[in-house]
């Protein structure tokens, strides 16, 4: 029978399947997709806390569902940070990003229109969780080449050390596992 670490997220109870990133260390999986109990929940407890903003931008992919979700029941209106260049992607900006749960480097990446949406205005940066920060760095360094004026950055989870972080909100602290 396969691991798992039961926790309690935005009112929800949920059994997340514990990962091997490496011969040291196992995470719990958390995908968003699929459960949209969670994700409405998530999305109504992030945005009691959140600073006011006029904005989201998230990471693709699975920061899809929870800045949706956040734009639909707040700001109604959100950007994603591409992972590839798309032929509608007139003018891209783009940076370089190393995630825990990624093997390869990757790049993430803004079209000229979704950019020129973040100018001069508040962007709240949603993501599902945060862990050694590198996505959110990216996705930061994309607002500020657009002119955004990051305003806050929430996520559901925040996973090991990122729940120490004081630039962050987040609902749970989600544990690392060592082995």
């Amino acid at each position: 029978m396969a691991k798992t670490h039961k926790m309690t997220i935005a009112g929800c109870e949920r059994e997340l399947p514990l990962c091997e990133v490496n011969d040291k260390l196992d995470i719990a999986a958390f995908i968003m997709f699929g459960d949209v109990e969670i994700t409405e929940k998530a999305a109504e407890a992030l945005l009691k806390v959140a600073p006011e903003h006029d904005i989201v931008i998230t990471a693709e992919a699975k920061g899809i569902p929870i800045g949706y979700e956040v734009a639909r029941q707040g700001c109604r209106e959100y950007v994603v940070a591409r992972k590839g260049l798309k032929v509608y992607m007139p003018d891209p900006i783009s940076v370089n990003v190393k995630s825990i749960t990624t093997f390869n480097c990757q790049t993430l990446y803004l079209g000229r229109d979704d950019a020129d949406k973040l100018k001069g205005r508040r962007v709240l940066i949603v993501d599902d969780v945060i862990s050694t920060g590198e996505s959110l760095r990216a996705v930061e360094e994309l607002v500020k080449a657009a002119g955004g004026n990051i305003v806050g950055k929430v996520a559901v989870l925040a996973e090991g050390d990122a729940a120490d972080r004081d630039d962050i909100i987040f609902l749970e602290k989600l544990p690392v596992f060592p082995k």
